[in-house]
């Protein structure tokens, strides 16, 4: 298995550049479905039946498993969905620089993608049973909240025993065990316009009651305990001499524990049901929609498991936790033993920087198809 793995990797980095060379960020469906028909092709050439689930406005979402398959009790989870738009890899395709291989979404997660593939190719090689043990769910959404892919998701997790979720390794190369949870909130704010010199009396400044409003929900923060509420953008006023009729501020909430949602939802709603400033009037839309992924005694359980097979490989192990979301949180709230991360290393995603450390392409492969056997 191992020589396989390593005698691929060249293989592996042109089917990664073929990938990256498509845009497919999450509002260009074309795109998403390209990369969906390509990894079509390669599973079903695999042995594996590829149930496509047709989106009319995201990306195409996919249930794929082996042929054999009767119960598999592992899940792997990899989106196909970057955050950049159509026209991005015109202006800077895959590209080789040294160590590290660069280009939109190019570790965030087309080489999951790629490590996925041949993790089954490595573990057919030894005629290995565990691929008929595995069911993989590809989302065209992952990016945008998986508005589309999170049912899916969690219905496929329900029975399983193990979830993998594809996302790339930290920079350190730290596997991710916990996830802060989370959701959106927006707020619109309506007053009364009034000329800011002639009658400003006659004005109710939505852009002030937005202010004490944004004050409150700052107050809620509580970093010890995981808590964070941030107020990220603020809209409102139509002219520097006018009382502002109107303004809208777009709240990020973070939560570490499931218990701190309803919390925090009754505190925001207690927030946005008065006003200070007399004739202004609050609109509140949003809620706390994703669960952290919690580091529980399965998620270790697991990550001993891994751990483990790691050092068969001579590759040390590592874990962390991370205030960002991701589709880890859906397969952990549903009782499943968890563990994130598990792509090749690189960082700086969502950026023009984005980067792939070409040397843990093979080592992460072999790890991820060592530990699908183990698990098996």
């Amino acid at each position: 298995m191992e020589t396989f793995v390593y005698e691929k990797k060249n293989e592996m980095l042109q089917l990664i550049e073929q990938l990256v060379n498509i845009d497919s960020g999450s509002y260009y469906k074309k795109g998403v479905d390209q990369v969906g028909s390509i990894l079509k092709e390669k599973y079903e050439e695999l042995g594996f039946v590829v149930d496509v689930k047709e989106e009319k406005e995201f990306g195409n979402n996919m249930v794929i498993q082996h042929k054999n398959a009767k119960d598999p009790k592992i899940i792997l989870v990899a989106h196909m969905d970057t955050v950049f738009p159509e026209g991005t890899v015109a202006n800077r395709p895959f590209h080789i620089e040294g160590s590290r291989a660069y280009g939109p979404g190019v570790v965030d997660m087309k080489a999951s993608q790629v490590e996925l593939i041949y993790a089954i190719k490595a573990l057919q090689k030894i005629d290995s049973k565990s691929v008929e043990n595995i069911q993989i769910i590809l989302n065209g959404d992952e990016e945008i909240g998986s508005i589309t892919s999170r049912p899916l998701i969690e219905k496929h997790s329900i029975g399983k025993e193990y979830a993998l979720i594809m996302e790339p390794a930290r920079k350190d190369g730290s596997l991710v065990t916990a996830r802060r949870g989370g959701g959106r909130y927006e707020i619109v704010v309506k007053g009364v316009a009034a000329h800011s010199g002639i009658e400003p009396e006659k004005g109710r400044s939505a852009i002030e009651e937005l202010a004490y409003k944004i004050i409150q929900l700052h107050k809620l923060n509580d970093h010890e305990k995981g808590i964070s509420v941030n107020v990220g953008i603020i809209e409102g006023g139509s002219s520097v001499n006018t009382v502002s009729a109107n303004a809208v501020a777009h709240v990020d909430i973070r939560i570490s524990e499931m218990e701190q949602a309803s919390y925090l939802e009754d505190k925001i709603k207690e927030i946005c049901s008065t006003t200070v400033v007399s004739g202004t009037e609050i609109h509140l839309e949003g809620a706390i929609n994703r669960p952290p992924m919690v580091f529980n005694e399965k998620t270790e359980q697991l990550l001993h498991i891994i751990e483990d097979v790691g050092g068969e490989i001579g590759l040390k192990v590592k874990n962390t936790a991370t205030g960002g979301g991701g589709d880890a949180s859906f397969t952990s709230a549903t009782g499943v033993a968890t563990v994130d991360g598990l792509g090749p290393v690189g960082g700086n995603a969502h950026s023009e920087e984005e980067y792939l450390e070409i040397d843990t392409l093979p080592e992460r492969t072999l790890l991820l198809a060592k530990t699908i056997k183990r698990l098996s």
